[in-house]
């Protein structure tokens, strides 16, 4: 079964296409136009294990939040479709990742249903051109299309060091949950 997805967004804000390969080996190419993000996104795609093409043109001249929105909406989406009917995933991950100081926890249920908590204490409001509070708004993007419940702590003195453990444990935790273990769907309705 592959679990490759393409799909594209455009708004009078944005346009974004997205490739993912949930079965890649951490290939990526990416290009947001914040430097940061794309950055997070490279590791995301790294330590995930997923192949990961991103291609997105946004109103930078306003700000960071319309890119950074419709990317976690748009990869949510493509995460959702390329599960398909999800059939003999693990289903719930976690991950704990340090950097340095900083230690990152991220727990995932691709359930069907979204729900996000978050705990971000970031103490300054950019790192690079990407907006801190805008990190927060990209995970519950993502949960949001991609119908997942998704919890996220992180805590430590650099927000460059926390925001990139965060990406990393997400990766990873999201990786874990849609590994192949068995050969039913995971839940006691029968369906996700």
């Amino acid at each position: 079964m592959k679990r490759k997805k393409t799909s594209q967004r455009k708004t009078n804000e944005t346009e974004i296409e997205i490739t993912l390969d949930l079965d890649g080996n951490g290939q990526f190419q990416i290009n947001t136009g914040i430097d940061f993000f794309d950055h997070m996104l490279d590791s995301f795609a790294k330590h995930g294990m997923f192949d990961l093409n991103i291609k997105a043109k946004g109103d930078l001249g306003v700000d960071d939040h319309h890119t950074v929105e419709d990317v976690g909406i748009l990869l949510g989406e493509v995460f959702k479709e390329a599960l398909g009917d999800k059939k003999g995933i693990k289903r719930m991950a976690h991950a704990l990742v340090p950097m340095d100081e900083s230690l990152a926890m991220v727990a995932v249920d691709l359930s069907g249903r979204s729900y996000t908590v978050l705990d971000l204490p970031f103490k300054k409001s950019k790192v690079g051109e990407l907006s801190t509070e805008n990190v927060g708004h990209f995970l519950e993007s993502l949960a949001s299309s991609g119908k997942m419940n998704l919890h996220a702590k992180c805590e430590g003195e650099n927000d460059h060091h926390q925001i990139e453990a965060l990406f990393k444990a997400l990766s990873r935790a999201l990786h874990e949950a849609t590994r192949i273990t068995h050969e039913s769907i995971p839940s006691t309705k029968g369906v996700i």
